[in-house]
């Protein structure tokens, strides 16, 4: 049994590095693996914090410029909007004059074969006055000469 009781005299002396082994690995977890791990954890949160403030930032931002174009868009479509009304009103104006000028055109033009009319009646009635007068001269100025011719 010499070497049970080696083993126990071993197991014995042993003994107190085991403890102090034990010891000084709940010391260090106290001491300075808790400290460690909360301050790895606390730097986990605040950087999972920061990334998560980040992420609400970005998408903040993301709507932010989501509104932004959408109001741009908008003003965008307004902006045509008053033009095309701008053009169609140029439009209709310029419908509008061309329509009287024409109307202005047509009066002009009735007016115009009016006096025409007007002016070839009297031409017709002037020639009609003036051809009666020489025919009655012609019809003087032939019969003129017969009628002396008869006389003498």
């Amino acid at each position: 049994m010499d070497l049970g009781q080696q083993l126990l005299d071993l197991l014995i002396g042993a003994l107190p590095t085991v403890i102090i082994v034990f010891f000084l690995f709940f010391f260090l977890r106290w001491a300075f693996w808790g400290p460690l791990e909360r301050a790895l954890a606390e730097r986990q949160a605040a950087t999972e914090g920061a990334r998560k403030q980040a992420e609400q930032v970005v998408a903040k931002a993301n709507e932010k410029m989501r509104q932004y174009e959408d109001a741009l868009r908008q003003a965008r479509a307004e902006v045509y909007r008053q033009q095309e009304a701008g053009r169609q009103q140029a439009v209709e104006e310029r419908n509008r004059i061309v329509r009287e000028a024409r109307e202005r055109a047509n009066e002009s033009i009735r007016q115009a074969k009016l006096e025409i009319q007007s002016d070839a009646e009297e031409a017709k009635k002037a020639l009609e006055t003036e051809s009666e007068r020489l025919a009655e001269e012609i019809a003087r100025s032939l019969l003129a000469p017969q009628a002396g011719e008869r006389r003498a």
